[in-house]
């Protein structure tokens, strides 16, 4: 099945809402992944590897634009990437792990809504993380990068993944994120956003766009439920 697939399921008839959640910092956390991910790409081309608190902070964000702001000249990014990619597919499994509650948060809003992860990981990683998790199967649409010209903070993942849902008007929908991006994506794209504090960002980046704060992911879908 190629990367670049578009993951759907036929929609039920039941289910009124629909939740999409980012994947790291939210669902996951591959922090080791990422930084050894980085380290190695660095180390490859005789470079001098960033602090991990600035890589860090830069998660959520395409590999290249992470790269680009942590001094890569643009036209050699995608080499960078490259590197990055060649030793994370070896590791990610491995040094990931999910999130505190992020399963109960991914059962409990099966029930009521659609689901669909929205992400600027590659949807070829975000599905075998999902898949080794055993979690795939309550995801109806998957939007990685490649899906989209424009990632997030842009607003087109988030329409992409709301069409593939068949969204209409008048639903109740939810952006679930731990960085200004998803929220920004989701404020763009004229649905609501919760901004959870498991993952990379911090209250201050969601204060002016988020419809709501919360603890993690658990906490949001508990919160969209009594919608």
């Amino acid at each position: 099945m190629s990367s670049s697939t578009i993951y759907t399921m036929k929609e039920d008839g039941i289910k009124g809402k629909i939740v999409l959640f980012d994947l790291d910092g939210t669902l996951i956390d591959s922090t080791e992944a990422i930084l050894e991910s980085f380290e190695n790409a660095y180390i490859s081309f005789g470079e001098n590897v960033p602090d991990y608190e600035s890589i860090k902070s830069l998660i959520g964000l395409p590999l290249d634009v992470m790269f680009m702001r942590l001094g890569i000249d643009e036209s050699k990014a995608m080499i960078y990437v490259k590197a990055y990619k060649e030793h994370y597919r070896t590791i990610h499994t491995k040094k990931t792990v999910l999130l505190p509650r992020a399963k109960e948060a991914i059962e409990a809003a099966h029930v009521y809504a659609r689901l669909g992860v929205v992400t600027t990981k590659t949807s070829e990683y975000s599905r075998v993380l999902l898949e080794h998790f055993d979690l795939m199967k309550y995801f109806d649409v998957l939007i990685g990068r490649e899906e989209v010209k424009y990632p997030k903070p842009d607003s087109e993942p988030v329409e992409k993944a709301l069409r593939a849902l068949d969204y209409r008007f008048g639903r109740i929908a939810y952006m679930i994120g731990d960085t200004s991006a998803d929220v920004l994506s989701a404020y763009d794209a004229n649905i609501g956003s919760i901004g959870v504090l498991c993952g990379y960002g911090k209250a201050e980046d969601f204060e002016e766009y988020a419809d709501f704060i919360k603890k993690d992911a658990y906490e949001a879908v508990k919160l969209v439920e009594k919608m």
